[in-house]
Protein backbone atom coordinates (compact mmCIF):
# COMPACT_ATOMS: atom_id res chain seq x y z
CA UNK A 1 0.00 0.00 0.00
CA UNK A 2 3.00 2.40 0.80
CA UNK A 3 4.31 1.91 -2.60
CA UNK A 4 0.83 2.23 -4.69
CA UNK A 5 0.60 5.65 -2.83
CA UNK A 6 3.87 7.10 -3.71
CA UNK A 7 3.41 5.67 -7.16
CA UNK A 8 0.60 7.95 -6.74
CA UNK A 9 2.41 10.62 -5.33
CA UNK A 10 4.74 10.52 -8.03
CA UNK A 11 2.15 10.57 -10.86
CA UNK A 12 0.85 13.97 -9.39
CA UNK A 13 4.27 15.34 -9.15
CA UNK A 14 4.94 14.30 -12.81
CA UNK A 15 2.17 16.86 -13.15
CA UNK A 16 3.19 19.20 -11.03
CA UNK A 17 7.09 19.39 -12.82
CA UNK A 18 6.72 17.86 -15.89
CA UNK A 19 9.06 14.82 -17.47
CA UNK A 20 11.94 15.05 -14.45
CA UNK A 21 9.54 12.63 -12.22
CA UNK A 22 8.59 10.58 -15.36
CA UNK A 23 10.76 7.73 -13.47
CA UNK A 24 9.62 7.83 -10.30
CA UNK A 25 5.99 6.29 -10.79
CA UNK A 26 8.02 3.48 -12.64
CA UNK A 27 10.72 2.99 -9.71
CA UNK A 28 8.26 2.31 -7.11
CA UNK A 29 5.76 0.54 -9.43
CA UNK A 30 8.90 -2.30 -9.83
CA UNK A 31 9.81 -1.98 -5.85
CA UNK A 32 5.91 -2.78 -5.04
CA UNK A 33 6.23 -5.69 -7.41
CA UNK A 34 9.07 -7.52 -6.47
CA UNK A 35 10.45 -9.30 -3.36
CA UNK A 36 13.49 -7.98 -1.33
CA UNK A 37 15.34 -11.54 -1.63
CA UNK A 38 18.28 -10.06 0.66
CA UNK A 39 16.51 -8.99 3.41
CA UNK A 40 15.04 -11.96 3.44
CA UNK A 41 17.57 -14.42 3.77
CA UNK A 42 19.74 -12.27 6.24
CA UNK A 43 16.28 -12.98 8.29
CA UNK A 44 15.20 -9.13 8.16
CA UNK A 45 11.69 -10.59 6.69
CA UNK A 46 9.29 -8.30 5.54
CA UNK A 47 6.70 -11.36 4.16
CA UNK A 48 3.26 -11.64 5.07
CA UNK A 49 0.05 -12.88 3.74
CA UNK A 50 0.46 -11.03 0.57
CA UNK A 51 3.17 -12.52 -0.24
CA UNK A 52 1.83 -15.73 0.30
CA UNK A 53 -0.93 -14.83 -1.53
CA UNK A 54 1.48 -14.16 -4.79
CA UNK A 55 3.21 -17.19 -4.26
CA UNK A 56 -0.15 -19.28 -4.77
CA UNK A 57 -0.85 -17.89 -7.96
CA UNK A 58 1.74 -19.72 -9.19
CA UNK A 59 -0.13 -23.25 -8.68
CA UNK A 60 -2.68 -22.30 -11.14
CA UNK A 61 -6.03 -22.62 -10.24
CA UNK A 62 -6.99 -22.79 -5.97
CA UNK A 63 -7.86 -25.10 -4.11
CA UNK A 64 -11.42 -25.55 -3.28
CA UNK A 65 -12.34 -24.27 0.27
CA UNK A 66 -14.43 -26.78 1.60
CA UNK A 67 -13.37 -27.82 5.21
CA UNK A 68 -15.36 -26.50 8.25
CA UNK A 69 -14.27 -27.11 11.65
CA UNK A 70 -15.88 -30.26 12.56
CA UNK A 71 -13.63 -31.79 8.96
CA UNK A 72 -10.47 -30.25 10.77
CA UNK A 73 -11.52 -32.21 13.95
CA UNK A 74 -11.82 -35.65 12.31
CA UNK A 75 -8.67 -34.77 10.28
CA UNK A 76 -6.91 -34.19 13.69
CA UNK A 77 -8.20 -37.14 15.03
CA UNK A 78 -7.71 -39.53 12.19
CA UNK A 79 -3.65 -38.33 12.20
CA UNK A 80 -2.83 -38.57 15.35
CA UNK A 81 -5.20 -41.97 16.92
CA UNK A 82 -3.39 -44.34 14.52
CA UNK A 83 -1.49 -47.40 15.24
CA UNK A 84 1.41 -45.25 17.45
CA UNK A 85 -1.18 -45.70 20.62
CA UNK A 86 -0.95 -49.40 20.17
CA UNK A 87 2.62 -49.50 20.64
CA UNK A 88 4.29 -47.06 22.61
CA UNK A 89 1.36 -47.72 25.65
CA UNK A 90 3.08 -51.05 26.61
CA UNK A 91 7.05 -49.46 26.54
CA UNK A 92 6.74 -46.69 28.85
CA UNK A 93 4.28 -49.00 31.14
CA UNK A 94 6.76 -51.80 31.32
CA UNK A 95 9.95 -49.76 31.92
CA UNK A 96 9.39 -46.24 32.85
CA UNK A 97 6.19 -45.17 34.02
CA UNK A 98 4.27 -48.07 35.41
CA UNK A 99 0.30 -47.35 36.66
CA UNK A 100 0.81 -43.71 36.15
CA UNK A 101 1.36 -43.84 32.12
CA UNK A 102 -1.88 -42.41 32.70
CA UNK A 103 -0.26 -39.11 33.56
CA UNK A 104 2.44 -39.79 30.83
CA UNK A 105 -0.29 -39.25 28.65
CA UNK A 106 -1.90 -35.93 29.70
CA UNK A 107 1.67 -34.49 30.11
CA UNK A 108 2.32 -35.34 26.62
CA UNK A 109 -0.83 -34.12 25.30
CA UNK A 110 -0.46 -30.60 27.21
CA UNK A 111 2.80 -30.22 25.03
CA UNK A 112 0.94 -31.02 22.26
CA UNK A 113 -1.72 -28.57 23.07
CA UNK A 114 0.98 -25.59 23.53
CA UNK A 115 2.56 -26.44 20.19
CA UNK A 116 -0.95 -26.65 18.45
CA UNK A 117 -1.47 -23.29 19.85
CA UNK A 118 1.65 -21.60 17.96
CA UNK A 119 0.41 -23.63 14.77
CA UNK A 120 -2.82 -21.85 15.15
CA UNK A 121 -2.05 -18.24 15.47
CA UNK A 122 -0.13 -18.61 12.18
CA UNK A 123 -3.01 -20.96 10.52
CA UNK A 124 -5.19 -17.95 11.71
CA UNK A 125 -3.08 -15.27 10.62
CA UNK A 126 -1.88 -16.58 7.17
CA UNK A 127 -4.42 -19.32 5.78
CA UNK A 128 -2.32 -20.66 3.18
CA UNK A 129 -1.43 -24.57 2.26
CA UNK A 130 1.90 -25.54 3.42
CA UNK A 131 1.98 -25.35 7.32
CA UNK A 132 5.26 -24.95 9.15
CA UNK A 133 6.65 -24.43 5.80
CA UNK A 134 4.90 -21.18 4.82
CA UNK A 135 5.19 -19.89 8.76
CA UNK A 136 9.04 -20.37 8.75
CA UNK A 137 9.52 -18.92 5.75
CA UNK A 138 7.66 -16.13 6.50
CA UNK A 139 9.41 -15.50 9.62
CA UNK A 140 13.12 -17.04 9.29
CA UNK A 141 13.69 -17.05 5.52
CA UNK A 142 13.70 -19.55 2.36
CA UNK A 143 16.67 -21.32 3.77
CA UNK A 144 15.60 -22.24 7.07
CA UNK A 145 11.98 -22.97 5.76
CA UNK A 146 13.64 -25.26 3.08
CA UNK A 147 15.72 -27.38 5.61
CA UNK A 148 12.75 -27.99 8.00
CA UNK A 149 10.42 -28.82 5.10
CA UNK A 150 12.47 -30.88 3.67
CA UNK A 151 12.91 -33.15 6.42
CA UNK A 152 9.47 -33.05 7.34
CA UNK A 153 8.48 -34.80 4.25
CA UNK A 154 10.86 -37.53 4.31
CA UNK A 155 9.39 -38.00 7.97
CA UNK A 156 6.26 -38.21 6.18
CA UNK A 157 7.14 -40.57 4.01
CA UNK A 158 9.01 -42.80 6.01
CA UNK A 159 6.36 -43.02 8.50
CA UNK A 160 3.63 -43.60 6.32
CA UNK A 161 5.84 -46.25 4.50
CA UNK A 162 5.85 -47.88 8.39
CA UNK A 163 2.90 -47.53 8.77
CA UNK A 164 1.59 -49.28 5.62
CA UNK A 165 3.79 -52.06 6.38
CA UNK A 166 2.43 -52.35 10.26
CA UNK A 167 -1.32 -52.81 8.40
CA UNK A 168 -0.62 -55.94 6.67
CA UNK A 169 0.48 -57.10 10.18
CA UNK A 170 -2.88 -55.72 12.25
CA UNK A 171 -4.96 -57.15 9.30
CA UNK A 172 -3.39 -60.58 10.06
CA UNK A 173 -4.01 -60.53 13.43
CA UNK A 174 -7.73 -58.76 13.08
CA UNK A 175 -8.51 -62.11 10.86
CA UNK A 176 -5.84 -64.98 12.57
CA UNK A 177 -3.43 -65.11 9.27
CA UNK A 178 0.35 -65.22 9.58
CA UNK A 179 1.58 -62.12 8.29
CA UNK A 180 5.15 -63.47 7.44
CA UNK A 181 4.31 -66.66 5.50
CA UNK A 182 1.01 -65.72 3.67
CA UNK A 183 1.25 -61.82 2.83
CA UNK A 184 4.39 -61.24 2.75
CA UNK A 185 7.41 -62.93 -0.08
CA UNK A 186 10.64 -63.30 0.96
CA UNK A 187 13.53 -62.83 -1.30
CA UNK A 188 16.71 -64.30 0.21
CA UNK A 189 19.50 -62.20 -1.50
CA UNK A 190 18.44 -59.11 -0.66
CA UNK A 191 20.01 -57.67 2.87
CA UNK A 192 17.99 -58.31 6.10
CA UNK A 193 15.32 -55.77 7.14
CA UNK A 194 14.63 -55.35 2.74
CA UNK A 195 14.00 -58.85 2.14
CA UNK A 196 10.56 -59.17 2.59
CA UNK A 197 8.23 -57.75 -0.08
CA UNK A 198 5.08 -56.25 1.34
CA UNK A 199 2.42 -56.18 -1.42
CA UNK A 200 -0.61 -55.72 0.65
CA UNK A 201 1.15 -52.19 2.04
CA UNK A 202 1.66 -50.82 -1.82
CA UNK A 203 -1.89 -51.70 -3.15
CA UNK A 204 -2.90 -49.43 0.63
CA UNK A 205 -0.71 -46.70 -0.67
CA UNK A 206 -1.96 -46.73 -4.15
CA UNK A 207 -5.29 -46.65 -3.47
CA UNK A 208 -5.18 -43.96 -0.88
CA UNK A 209 -3.06 -41.86 -3.12
CA UNK A 210 -5.98 -42.15 -5.81
CA UNK A 211 -8.34 -40.76 -3.13
CA UNK A 212 -6.53 -37.24 -1.99
CA UNK A 213 -5.88 -36.48 -5.57
CA UNK A 214 -9.69 -36.93 -6.44
CA UNK A 215 -10.85 -34.90 -3.61
CA UNK A 216 -10.12 -33.02 0.07
CA UNK A 217 -13.71 -32.85 0.79
CA UNK A 218 -14.63 -37.19 -0.13
CA UNK A 219 -11.06 -37.90 1.95
CA UNK A 220 -12.92 -36.27 4.63
CA UNK A 221 -15.90 -37.57 4.59
CA UNK A 222 -13.83 -41.13 4.30
CA UNK A 223 -11.41 -40.10 6.86
CA UNK A 224 -14.65 -39.61 9.11
CA UNK A 225 -15.91 -42.35 8.41
CA UNK A 226 -13.05 -44.43 9.64
CA UNK A 227 -12.32 -42.36 12.28
CA UNK A 228 -15.56 -43.04 13.53
CA UNK A 229 -15.20 -46.58 13.56
CA UNK A 230 -11.93 -46.78 14.85
CA UNK A 231 -13.04 -44.53 18.00
CA UNK A 232 -16.06 -47.16 18.47
CA UNK A 233 -13.71 -49.84 18.62
CA UNK A 234 -11.60 -47.99 21.57
CA UNK A 235 -14.70 -47.27 23.17
CA UNK A 236 -15.02 -50.61 22.99
CA UNK A 237 -11.71 -51.61 24.47
CA UNK A 238 -11.89 -48.52 27.30
CA UNK A 239 -15.35 -50.28 28.91
CA UNK A 240 -14.48 -53.58 28.94
CA UNK A 241 -10.81 -52.92 30.15
CA UNK A 242 -12.66 -51.21 32.95
CA UNK A 243 -15.33 -53.60 33.39
CA UNK A 244 -13.29 -56.99 33.73
CA UNK A 245 -10.06 -55.40 35.39
CA UNK A 246 -8.73 -54.78 38.91
CA UNK A 247 -8.10 -51.17 40.68
CA UNK A 248 -5.19 -53.06 42.76
CA UNK A 249 -3.91 -54.03 39.07
CA UNK A 250 -2.97 -49.61 39.61
CA UNK A 251 -1.05 -50.24 42.58
CA UNK A 252 0.30 -53.75 43.04
CA UNK A 253 2.87 -55.33 40.93
CA UNK A 254 2.28 -59.30 40.27
CA UNK A 255 6.05 -59.52 41.26
CA UNK A 256 6.55 -58.45 45.12
CA UNK A 257 10.11 -57.69 44.12
CA UNK A 258 9.62 -55.25 41.38
CA UNK A 259 8.97 -51.78 42.54
CA UNK A 260 5.14 -51.23 43.54
CA UNK A 261 2.72 -48.11 43.69
CA UNK A 262 1.08 -45.84 41.71
CA UNK A 263 4.74 -44.48 40.51
CA UNK A 264 7.24 -47.51 40.79
CA UNK A 265 9.57 -45.32 38.88
CA UNK A 266 9.28 -41.92 40.50
CA UNK A 267 8.43 -38.56 38.73
CA UNK A 268 11.67 -38.87 36.34
CA UNK A 269 9.98 -42.26 35.18
CA UNK A 270 6.57 -40.54 34.14
CA UNK A 271 8.69 -37.60 31.91
CA UNK A 272 10.61 -40.19 30.59
CA UNK A 273 7.14 -42.13 29.60
CA UNK A 274 5.79 -38.92 27.96
CA UNK A 275 8.41 -37.81 26.32
CA UNK A 276 8.10 -41.65 24.46
CA UNK A 277 4.00 -41.81 24.31
CA UNK A 278 4.18 -38.14 23.07
CA UNK A 279 4.83 -39.47 19.58
CA UNK A 280 1.41 -40.75 19.41
CA UNK A 281 0.26 -37.27 19.44
CA UNK A 282 1.93 -36.38 15.94
CA UNK A 283 -0.08 -35.68 13.45
CA UNK A 284 -2.11 -33.11 14.45
CA UNK A 285 0.16 -30.31 12.62
CA UNK A 286 -0.47 -32.04 9.15
CA UNK A 287 -4.20 -30.13 9.70
CA UNK A 288 -2.42 -26.88 9.45
CA UNK A 289 -1.56 -27.53 6.06
CA UNK A 290 -5.19 -27.96 4.79
CA UNK A 291 -5.52 -24.41 6.10
CA UNK A 292 -5.71 -22.77 2.48
CA UNK A 293 -9.51 -25.26 1.81
CA UNK A 294 -10.87 -23.87 5.10
CA UNK A 295 -14.15 -22.01 4.67
CA UNK A 296 -14.10 -19.63 8.00
CA UNK A 297 -10.59 -20.17 8.93
CA UNK A 298 -10.62 -17.53 12.10
CA UNK A 299 -13.53 -19.75 13.83
CA UNK A 300 -12.83 -23.02 11.99
CA UNK A 301 -9.25 -23.89 12.59
CA UNK A 302 -8.54 -22.78 16.46
CA UNK A 303 -11.51 -24.97 17.23
CA UNK A 304 -10.22 -27.89 14.38
CA UNK A 305 -6.49 -27.73 16.09
CA UNK A 306 -6.90 -27.40 20.08
CA UNK A 307 -10.05 -29.41 20.13
CA UNK A 308 -8.87 -32.62 18.51
CA UNK A 309 -5.44 -32.27 20.60
CA UNK A 310 -7.97 -32.17 23.39
CA UNK A 311 -10.48 -34.89 22.72
CA UNK A 312 -7.31 -36.98 21.71
CA UNK A 313 -5.72 -36.77 24.79
CA UNK A 314 -9.19 -37.89 26.75
CA UNK A 315 -8.89 -40.82 24.62
CA UNK A 316 -5.24 -42.31 25.44
CA UNK A 317 -5.69 -41.36 29.25
CA UNK A 318 -8.53 -43.91 29.37
CA UNK A 319 -7.12 -46.07 27.23
CA UNK A 320 -4.22 -46.17 29.45
CA UNK A 321 -6.22 -46.48 32.70
CA UNK A 322 -8.30 -49.34 30.84
CA UNK A 323 -5.01 -51.56 30.26
CA UNK A 324 -3.50 -50.55 33.51
CA UNK A 325 -6.39 -52.01 35.36
CA UNK A 326 -6.37 -55.40 33.24
CA UNK A 327 -3.13 -56.34 34.36
CA UNK A 328 -0.43 -54.93 36.41
CA UNK A 329 2.38 -53.34 34.84
CA UNK A 330 5.19 -55.89 34.93
CA UNK A 331 2.75 -58.14 33.04
CA UNK A 332 2.39 -55.41 29.72
CA UNK A 333 3.78 -56.68 26.65
CA UNK A 334 6.05 -54.08 25.65
CA UNK A 335 5.38 -54.76 22.09
CA UNK A 336 1.54 -55.12 21.84
CA UNK A 337 0.04 -54.01 25.39
CA UNK A 338 -3.46 -53.94 24.69
CA UNK A 339 -3.83 -57.47 22.68
CA UNK A 340 -1.67 -58.95 25.15
CA UNK A 341 -4.00 -57.68 27.82
CA UNK A 342 -6.88 -59.51 27.03
CA UNK A 343 -5.11 -62.53 25.67
CA UNK A 344 -3.54 -63.06 29.27
CA UNK A 345 -6.40 -60.91 31.71
CA UNK A 346 -9.72 -62.47 32.28
CA UNK A 347 -11.29 -66.00 30.77
CA UNK A 348 -13.39 -65.71 28.10
CA UNK A 349 -12.24 -62.42 26.42
CA UNK A 350 -9.56 -63.29 24.54
CA UNK A 351 -11.39 -62.60 21.38
CA UNK A 352 -11.34 -59.03 21.90
CA UNK A 353 -7.99 -58.98 20.36
CA UNK A 354 -8.93 -59.89 17.15
CA UNK A 355 -11.80 -56.69 17.73
CA UNK A 356 -7.98 -54.82 18.51
CA UNK A 357 -6.54 -55.34 15.24
CA UNK A 358 -9.69 -55.05 13.39
CA UNK A 359 -9.65 -51.14 15.60
CA UNK A 360 -6.03 -50.83 14.71
CA UNK A 361 -7.02 -51.62 11.28
CA UNK A 362 -9.10 -48.52 10.58
CA UNK A 363 -7.06 -46.02 12.78
CA UNK A 364 -3.72 -46.86 10.51
CA UNK A 365 -5.88 -46.07 7.43
CA UNK A 366 -7.10 -42.83 8.95
CA UNK A 367 -3.38 -41.75 10.12
CA UNK A 368 -1.98 -42.37 6.22
CA UNK A 369 -4.68 -40.54 4.83
CA UNK A 370 -4.10 -37.62 6.99
CA UNK A 371 -0.23 -37.59 6.71
CA UNK A 372 -0.66 -38.51 3.05
CA UNK A 373 -2.54 -35.08 2.67
CA UNK A 374 -0.14 -33.81 4.41
CA UNK A 375 2.39 -33.98 2.70
CA UNK A 376 1.47 -33.45 -0.29
CA UNK A 377 0.19 -29.90 0.40
CA UNK A 378 3.44 -29.23 1.94
CA UNK A 379 5.38 -30.48 -1.34
CA UNK A 380 3.17 -28.03 -3.04
CA UNK A 381 4.05 -24.91 -1.51
CA UNK A 382 7.98 -25.89 -1.50
CA UNK A 383 7.08 -26.00 -5.26
CA UNK A 384 5.30 -22.78 -5.65
CA UNK A 385 8.60 -21.41 -3.78
CA UNK A 386 10.21 -22.81 -6.39
CA UNK A 387 13.20 -24.28 -4.10
CA UNK A 388 12.04 -27.55 -6.31
CA UNK A 389 10.60 -28.06 -9.48
CA UNK A 390 7.38 -26.14 -10.12
CA UNK A 391 5.59 -28.91 -11.43
CA UNK A 392 5.05 -29.98 -7.89
CA UNK A 393 3.14 -26.77 -7.14
CA UNK A 394 0.03 -27.80 -9.78
CA UNK A 395 -3.34 -28.00 -8.48
CA UNK A 396 -5.71 -29.89 -10.97
CA UNK A 397 -8.59 -27.29 -12.42
CA UNK A 398 -10.72 -29.99 -12.18
CA UNK A 399 -10.14 -31.93 -8.33
CA UNK A 400 -8.74 -28.31 -6.89
CA UNK A 401 -5.98 -30.93 -5.19
CA UNK A 402 -2.47 -30.71 -5.98
CA UNK A 403 -2.19 -33.96 -7.91
CA UNK A 404 1.15 -33.82 -9.12
CA UNK A 405 2.45 -33.61 -5.50
CA UNK A 406 0.35 -35.94 -4.45
CA UNK A 407 0.52 -39.17 -7.26
CA UNK A 408 4.79 -38.57 -6.61
CA UNK A 409 4.83 -39.13 -3.20
CA UNK A 410 2.05 -41.44 -3.10
CA UNK A 411 4.38 -43.82 -5.70
CA UNK A 412 8.06 -42.86 -3.20
CA UNK A 413 6.44 -44.10 -0.48
CA UNK A 414 4.87 -47.57 -1.98
CA UNK A 415 8.39 -47.84 -2.88
CA UNK A 416 10.00 -47.48 0.19
CA UNK A 417 6.88 -49.82 1.64
CA UNK A 418 7.62 -52.68 -0.61
CA UNK A 419 10.85 -54.17 0.17
CA UNK A 420 12.00 -51.81 3.96
CA UNK A 421 11.19 -53.59 6.94
CA UNK A 422 9.34 -51.77 9.85
CA UNK A 423 11.82 -51.44 12.32
CA UNK A 424 14.45 -50.08 10.05
CA UNK A 425 11.90 -47.08 9.54
CA UNK A 426 10.72 -46.47 13.00
CA UNK A 427 14.37 -45.82 13.99
CA UNK A 428 14.69 -42.77 10.69
CA UNK A 429 11.16 -41.02 12.21
CA UNK A 430 9.93 -38.39 14.25
CA UNK A 431 13.28 -36.26 14.66
CA UNK A 432 12.26 -34.14 11.65
CA UNK A 433 8.41 -33.64 13.23
CA UNK A 434 9.94 -32.04 16.46
CA UNK A 435 12.54 -30.07 14.98
CA UNK A 436 9.78 -28.39 12.82
CA UNK A 437 7.93 -27.93 16.57
CA UNK A 438 10.81 -26.24 17.65
CA UNK A 439 11.37 -24.02 14.53
CA UNK A 440 7.76 -23.27 14.83
CA UNK A 441 7.93 -22.15 18.56
CA UNK A 442 10.53 -20.18 17.93
CA UNK A 443 8.92 -18.54 14.86
CA UNK A 444 5.54 -17.11 17.12
CA UNK A 445 7.71 -15.10 19.47
CA UNK A 446 10.29 -14.08 16.49
CA UNK A 447 7.11 -12.79 14.62
CA UNK A 448 5.49 -11.42 17.87
CA UNK A 449 8.27 -9.57 18.85
CA UNK A 450 10.18 -8.51 15.68
CA UNK A 451 8.89 -6.19 13.05
CA UNK A 452 11.59 -5.16 10.54
CA UNK A 453 12.30 -1.85 10.36
CA UNK A 454 11.02 -0.49 13.09
CA UNK A 455 12.42 -2.67 16.43
CA UNK A 456 15.54 -4.50 16.75
CA UNK A 457 15.59 -8.16 16.24
CA UNK A 458 18.91 -8.96 18.52
CA UNK A 459 16.95 -8.82 21.66
CA UNK A 460 14.56 -11.64 20.68
CA UNK A 461 17.81 -13.69 18.71
CA UNK A 462 19.70 -13.53 22.08
CA UNK A 463 16.50 -14.82 23.84
CA UNK A 464 15.52 -17.77 22.01
CA UNK A 465 19.26 -18.36 21.48
CA UNK A 466 19.86 -18.28 25.72
CA UNK A 467 16.82 -20.17 26.25
CA UNK A 468 17.42 -22.98 23.82
CA UNK A 469 21.07 -23.13 24.76
CA UNK A 470 20.17 -23.63 28.80
CA UNK A 471 16.93 -26.04 27.86
CA UNK A 472 19.71 -28.31 25.98
CA UNK A 473 22.10 -28.40 28.94
CA UNK A 474 18.98 -29.20 30.77
CA UNK A 475 17.98 -31.99 28.69
CA UNK A 476 21.73 -33.64 28.95
CA UNK A 477 22.29 -33.34 32.37
CA UNK A 478 18.62 -34.95 32.77
CA UNK A 479 19.68 -37.91 30.08
CA UNK A 480 23.22 -37.83 31.44
CA UNK A 481 23.87 -36.84 34.80
CA UNK A 482 24.39 -40.00 37.27
CA UNK A 483 21.69 -39.45 40.06
CA UNK A 484 21.92 -38.32 42.96
CA UNK A 485 22.10 -34.96 44.69
CA UNK A 486 24.33 -32.75 42.79
CA UNK A 487 22.01 -33.97 39.15
CA UNK A 488 19.17 -32.36 41.38
CA UNK A 489 20.91 -29.05 41.83
CA UNK A 490 21.96 -28.73 38.53
CA UNK A 491 18.20 -29.53 36.94
CA UNK A 492 17.41 -27.00 39.65
CA UNK A 493 20.00 -24.62 38.70
CA UNK A 494 18.94 -24.75 35.37
CA UNK A 495 15.56 -24.42 35.43
CA UNK A 496 15.94 -21.10 37.96
CA UNK A 497 18.64 -19.91 35.36
CA UNK A 498 15.32 -20.60 32.11
CA UNK A 499 12.75 -18.95 34.33
CA UNK A 500 14.75 -15.50 35.02
CA UNK A 501 15.92 -15.59 31.02
CA UNK A 502 12.11 -15.73 30.28
CA UNK A 503 10.82 -13.45 32.72
CA UNK A 504 13.53 -10.45 32.13
CA UNK A 505 13.09 -10.76 28.26
CA UNK A 506 8.71 -10.53 29.22
CA UNK A 507 9.74 -7.09 31.35
CA UNK A 508 11.79 -5.67 28.97
CA UNK A 509 11.12 -6.59 25.58
CA UNK A 510 7.77 -5.11 24.30
CA UNK A 511 5.42 -7.04 21.77
CA UNK A 512 6.16 -5.19 18.20
CA UNK A 513 2.53 -6.76 16.83
CA UNK A 514 -0.57 -8.14 18.64
CA UNK A 515 -2.80 -10.22 16.36
CA UNK A 516 -5.63 -9.49 14.69
CA UNK A 517 -7.92 -12.44 15.47
CA UNK A 518 -6.34 -15.09 17.23
CA UNK A 519 -2.91 -15.42 19.32
CA UNK A 520 -1.39 -17.46 21.62
CA UNK A 521 -2.32 -16.92 24.91
CA UNK A 522 0.65 -16.14 28.01
CA UNK A 523 3.15 -14.57 25.11
CA UNK A 524 6.30 -15.99 25.52
CA UNK A 525 5.31 -18.59 28.16
CA UNK A 526 3.39 -20.97 25.97
CA UNK A 527 5.70 -20.78 23.58
CA UNK A 528 9.17 -21.10 25.76
CA UNK A 529 7.24 -23.66 26.98
CA UNK A 530 7.10 -25.77 23.41
CA UNK A 531 10.79 -25.09 22.72
CA UNK A 532 11.46 -26.53 26.15
CA UNK A 533 9.76 -29.45 25.89
CA UNK A 534 10.41 -30.05 22.19
CA UNK A 535 14.33 -29.79 23.26
CA UNK A 536 13.48 -32.37 26.08
CA UNK A 537 12.10 -34.56 23.48
CA UNK A 538 14.73 -34.58 21.02
CA UNK A 539 16.88 -36.19 23.69
CA UNK A 540 15.26 -38.81 24.29
CA UNK A 541 15.11 -40.23 20.65
CA UNK A 542 18.61 -42.78 19.75
CA UNK A 543 21.60 -42.14 18.12
CA UNK A 544 20.30 -43.70 14.68
CA UNK A 545 17.64 -40.83 14.28
CA UNK A 546 20.79 -37.96 14.60
CA UNK A 547 22.28 -39.56 12.01
CA UNK A 548 19.36 -39.62 9.56
CA UNK A 549 18.60 -36.24 10.40
CA UNK A 550 22.60 -34.79 9.99
CA UNK A 551 22.51 -37.06 6.51
CA UNK A 552 19.12 -35.57 4.89
CA UNK A 553 20.19 -32.05 6.22
CA UNK A 554 23.21 -32.17 4.36
CA UNK A 555 21.57 -33.47 1.31
CA UNK A 556 19.36 -30.98 1.58
CA UNK A 557 22.12 -28.59 1.82
CA UNK A 558 23.58 -29.37 -1.03
CA UNK A 559 20.41 -29.77 -2.84
CA UNK A 560 19.54 -25.91 -2.43
CA UNK A 561 22.86 -24.54 -2.73
CA UNK A 562 23.19 -26.20 -6.36
CA UNK A 563 19.51 -25.89 -7.42
CA UNK A 564 16.74 -24.07 -5.47
CA UNK A 565 18.79 -20.57 -4.38
CA UNK A 566 19.16 -20.40 -8.64
CA UNK A 567 15.65 -21.30 -9.14
CA UNK A 568 13.47 -20.62 -6.13
CA UNK A 569 10.92 -17.61 -6.55
CA UNK A 570 12.99 -15.10 -4.21
CA UNK A 571 15.74 -15.25 -7.00
CA UNK A 572 12.82 -14.98 -9.39
CA UNK A 573 11.86 -11.98 -8.25
CA UNK A 574 15.64 -10.95 -7.56
CA UNK A 575 15.98 -10.69 -11.00
CA UNK A 576 12.87 -8.90 -12.45
CA UNK A 577 13.96 -6.45 -9.86
CA UNK A 578 17.42 -6.41 -11.27
CA UNK A 579 16.20 -5.91 -14.63
CA UNK A 580 13.34 -3.14 -14.02
CA UNK A 581 16.06 -1.48 -12.37
CA UNK A 582 18.60 -1.41 -15.37
CA UNK A 583 15.58 -0.49 -17.60
CA UNK A 584 14.63 2.80 -15.20
CA UNK A 585 18.11 3.92 -14.71
CA UNK A 586 18.93 3.71 -18.89
CA UNK A 587 15.03 5.84 -18.72
CA UNK A 588 16.74 8.20 -16.39
CA UNK A 589 20.16 8.76 -18.26
CA UNK A 590 18.09 9.23 -21.52
CA UNK A 591 15.62 11.59 -19.86
CA UNK A 592 18.69 13.65 -18.12
CA UNK A 593 19.96 13.42 -21.89
CA UNK A 594 16.94 14.95 -23.31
Amino acid sequence: CVYREREREGERLMDSHGSSFSNFSSYFRALANTPNRFARRAGSVSTSFEEMSRVRGCSGPDMRKSLRWFDLVGFGLGGMVGAGVFVTTGRASRLYAGPAIVLSYAIAGLCALLSAFCYTEFAVDMPVAGGAFSYIRVTFGEFAAFLTGANLIIDYVLSNAAIARSLTAYLGTAIGVSTETKWRITISVLPKGFNQIDIVAVVVVLIITLIICYSTRESSVLNMLLTALHILFIVFVIVVGFWRGKWKNFTEPSDPKHPGGFFPFGASGVFNGAAMVYLSYIGYDAVSTMAEEVKNPVKDIPVGVTGSVILVTILYCLMAASMSKLLPYDMIDTDAPFSAAFRRGPDGYRWVENVIGVGASFGILTSMLVAMLGQARYMCVIGRSRVVPGWFARVHPKTSTPVNASAFLGIFTAAIALFTDLNVLLNLVSIGTLFVFYMVANAVIYRRYVSVGTTNPWPTLSFLFCFSLTSIIFTLIWQFGPPGKRKAFMLSACTVITIVILQLFHCVVPQARKPEFWGVPLMPWIPSISIFLNIFLLGSLDGPSYVRFGFFSALTVLVYVLYSVHASFDAEGDGNLNQKSALIMKESNESEDH
